[in-house]
């Protein structure tokens, strides 16, 4: 067969041939410096290869070599606490060989081949197993058990399974047909892993921050597009959620994003403990880093290889949050290579297939019951960052997500600016997931939940109207109600739904907490109607004192919340200056 060689080269995009026999989305290995690509179409015999490495350098006649399987990554122990590139590759262990650059064509295998995990099985000779079941058990961090599954589409009787310190690699089964077991398994990365059955969503995702959790909830399985201007805040909510957000794993991926951010997110990670279980909290995290200056073709398989990890976790049972940042630096890839194609455009340049690509890749989102005896319940939490030029959320990447997702928290570029954080405009966002977790904050929080968040929403409504009256009239002009009004929505915005992502005590918060600072903003909604009723007058009421509670509560610890809100409920009742 005559060898392929490259016949033309466009930024990420090479062409080659005789490729005709290759497979869609196979693997190739192009140029003298074993570049990785990816063969994106074929036309007669020759091959369009998206390559996921800088391409400088690269001639024409250089050869083209087929691997044979497409992008895979491998599945297995080690995979917590590793910081990996798009494609899969560890790139602590890159910088060790090369430096503080990579050299074109490095690769090195996703998990350490030569770390030893401690392996109990958990079945026996004899046993009959199929895709799904677990072998045994490896804990892969403290108090993390990595359950090591047999490959989906695998089933037969085991043959012989052994206990003890093993390698990736290493043989721990094998089935009566010959086909051998070891502790990881590879998976193409743009192929959804299998499951029993899709679950409804019953249970919120817990974000430690009071304006999704009260006002915006959304379900451990669910998916959320969180778009918003620059400045407006939202990588520091990824980043505040990858910290505090209540999931047992965490796949944090940084596409498209600026080096010194991500620079940032490695060093604070590096340095954050888990406040639940006093360990690392990279002890539970993947780090998936694709820069801006990276190629733009690795960032369209970082997404997939963190959907693709977190789908792993999940079928070991458990609650895995994927946090993408951004989502439109992976469209603009997709927008970019499309270019490079010459396909048509749609709407601003954009491959007309945008919608249909995102549509996909958010169903890989969801609550789940495994494959395997016994089944086992998992979900997938998707939350992506969205970019939009100019905070124009009529922009296509914007609205091929809210066609799909299940809830919106949109960023206000004005909030932002008056350090509301976070700045979450409670006009535009929305969640579809609040009749499925009201039973459950009605049980956790309070039974009056749902009516305190309808309550709180539309004084926050009334508020903008108001404000928008007092800009004409003045405040003096309006009626004590309204002026009211104003100060329960100044107390919403700032002790309530305000958060500081900084301090100890208010970048996390229970929800308990919540409900607490919720239920004391009622209360002093209907203690200052009461006072105005007995013909109080709104200059009477003692509303610094009130603030100065509502602080102390929103920045109290958990041993000194409950004193803080009788402290608060004591200030509510003698607001009436005597």
């Amino acid at each position: 067969m005559t060898e392929a060689r490259i016949i033309r080269v466009a930024g990420a995009i090479a062409e080659a041939r005789p490729l005709g026999d290759a497979a869609l989305y196979e693997l190739v290995e192009v140029g003298n410096l074993h570049l990785l690509g990816e063969v994106i179409r074929i036309q007669d015999d020759v091959a369009t290869i998206q390559v996921f490495e800088e391409t400088s350098g690269l001639g024409l006649h250089e050869p083209v070599r087929r691997t044979g399987s497409s992008l895979m990554t491998q599945l297995g122990p080690g995979l917590l606490g590793s910081i990996l590139d798009g494609v899969g590759r560890p790139l602590q262990g890159l910088a060790e060989r090369s430096g503080d650059f990579m050299a074109p064509g490095m690769t090195l295998p996703t998990l350490d081949p030569e770390t030893r995990w401690s392996f109990a099985p958990s079945v026996k000779p004899g046993a009959t197993v199929s895709g799904g079941d677990a072998l045994g058990v490896v804990e892969e961090r403290p108090g993390m058990n990595h359950k090591v599954l047999v490959p989906p589409g695998l089933e037969g009787q085991v043959a012989e399974i052994q206990e003890g310190s093993f390698t990736v690699s290493d043989t721990v089964a094998t089935l009566d047909d010959g086909t051998k077991l070891s502790l990881s398994h590879t998976w193409a990365i743009r192929e959804r892993r299998p499951f029993a059955r899709r679950l409804p969503g019953d249970r919120p995702f817990i974000t430690g921050q009071r304006v999704f959790d009260l006002l915006f909830p959304v379900v451990e399985g669910g998916s959320v597009a969180v778009p918003g201007g620059f400045g407006t805040g939202k990588t520091v909510i990824e980043q505040s959620l990858a910290k505090y957000a209540k999931a047992d794993i965490m796949v944090y991926i940084g596409c498209g994003e600026r080096g010194n951010e991500m620079a940032e997110v490695l060093h604070d990670f590096s340095l954050l403990t888990d406040p639940e279980t006093g360990r690392s909290i990279m002890d539970r995290t993947v780090l998936i880093v694709n820069t801006s200056n990276m190629p733009v073709a690795a960032r369209d398989a970082s997404v997939y290889l963190g959907m693709t990890i977190a789908e792993y976790y999940r079928d070991m049972g458990y609650h895995v949050a994927i946090l993408a940042d951004s989502l439109s630096r992976w469209a603009e890839a997709l927008r970019e290579i499309g270019a490079r194609l010459q396909e048509m455009p749609g709407e601003e340049g954009y491959p007309t297939y945008l919608a249909n690509r995102m549509s996909r890749l958010y169903e890989r989102a969801g609550r789940i019951e495994s494959e395997g005896t016994p089944a086992r319940t998992g979900a997938v939490t998707f939350i992506t960052a969205i970019s939009p030029p100019g905070g124009d959320f009529a922009e296509p990447v914007t609205q091929a997500s809210l066609r799909v997702v299940g809830a919106l928290w949109a960023l206000d570029a004005s909030l932002a600016h008056q350090r509301q954080f976070p700045a979450v405009d409670w006009d535009t966002s929305y969640s579809l997931y609040t009749d499925g977790t009201a039973d459950w904050f009605a049980r956790e929080g309070g039974p009056d939940w749902s009516e305190l968040r309808v309550e709180t929403i539309r004084l926050l409504q009334r508020d903008r109207e108001l404000r928008e009256i007092a800009g004409l009239v003045g405040v003096d002009a309006l009626e004590d109600a309204d002026r009211l009004v104003l100060e329960g929505a100044i107390v919403a915005r700032e002790f309530l739904i305000g958060q500081n992502a900084f301090h100890p005590h208010d970048a996390f918060s229970t929800v308990a907490k919540t409900y607490h600072l919720v239920k004391l903003l009622w209360e002093f909604m209907r203690a200052g109607e009461a006072a105005l009723e007995d013909g109080v007058g709104f200059e009477k009421l003692d509303l610094p004192s009130v603030r100065g509670a509502f602080s102390a509560v929103k920045t109290s610890a958990l041993d000194t919340l409950d004193w803080k809100v009788l402290d608060a409920k004591e200030a509510i009742s003698k607001m009436v200056a005597q």
